[in-house]
């Protein structure tokens, strides 16, 4: 891998982005032309001072995760993600792997849907990116690890969040999870993160063990779910999906009809889970 050519090619890359680009406010004095090693930094969940040390050729080897990260942040093109993979010493994805790559149209949309809630995931059901409102109604995933990003793994893990499905959501969840994850196997019978989590959650979670050998494959549609948030109660939601590169990310949007007191409380429940993370964030420094 040339380390000097990749240092170079994400300094370029960096420089032509706006900061108004990736939803930052813009200010009057930048000495970059384009986003600041910090900003790039952030927005790809890395720290600052290993970007600077990748700029300069002293970080070797960025893990999958890293590239694909940084791809999103700097809203690379598929020819320009490719570009990057090699750069860094991987080889690109393939059909037979899933494609976690995030658009930058894609990027744009998240951004600015603003106060609703939208998360993109991977045909393994892993959070590639979430906007505030999704993170402010769901829980903020940003320091999760891998697997705890994973929205299959939390499910039968049942890891705490934000809210709580009541037992009807909850089991239609379940069975939509485990027939999703059997129709993407099909679809990707070699991709061995997919495969990892299929093993992994057979082994450790008896209910997906159970729902596995008895639900055939099916790929999600839209669903509606009822949940209980902390401090608004109950609430049901409207959850569609639209479907990107070939099917293999899902756009999935959270709703509820304008007048109606779910959408009353689903307004209530992003506005205080923003000011928690606002008020989390000024305690982090970030």
């Amino acid at each position: 891998m040339d380390t000097s050519a990749l240092g170079s090619q994400l300094r370029m890359w960096r420089d032509r982005v706006s900061p108004a680009a990736v939803g930052l406010p813009s200010q009057a004095r930048r000495r970059a032309p384009g986003l600041r090693r910090e900003e790039v930094a952030q927005l790809a969940g890395v720290s600052a001072d290993y970007l600077v040390r990748l700029e300069q050729g002293r970080a070797r080897h960025p893990s999958v995760q890293v590239v694909q990260a940084l791809a999103r942040a700097l809203r690379l093109d598929d020819g320009e993600r490719d570009v990057l993979y090699r750069l860094a010493g991987h080889l690109p994805p393939s059909p037979s792997r899933m494609d976690r790559h995030v658009p930058p149209s894609v990027m744009r949309l998240v951004d600015r849907l603003g106060d609703t809630p939208v998360t993109v995931i991977d045909a393994s059901w892993q959070t590639i990116v979430q906007n505030r409102a999704a993170s402010a109604l769901f829980g903020d995933l940003s320091g999760e690890s891998e697997r705890g990003r994973n929205r299959a793994w939390r499910t039968f893990m049942d890891l705490p969040g934000m809210g709580r499905f009541e037992p009807q959501t909850r089991s239609m969840v379940e069975r939509d999870v485990v027939a999703d994850l059997r129709a993407a196997l099909v679809r990707m019978p070699d991709d061995p993160d997919l495969a990892s989590l299929v093993h992994d959650l057979r082994r450790d979670s008896p209910r997906f063990a159970e729902l596995w050998e008895t639900t055939p494959a099916r790929p999600r549609g839209a669903q509606r779910k009822t949940l209980h948030h902390p401090v608004v109660g109950w609430l049901t939601l409207d959850c569609d999906k639209l479907t990107i590169n070939d099917g293999e990310l899902q756009i999935v949007v959270f709703t509820a009809e304008p007048g109606t007191p779910d959408a009353e409380a689903l307004a209530l429940a992003v506005v205080v889970g923003l000011q928690d993370l606002e008020a989390t964030e000024a305690v982090q420094g970030r």
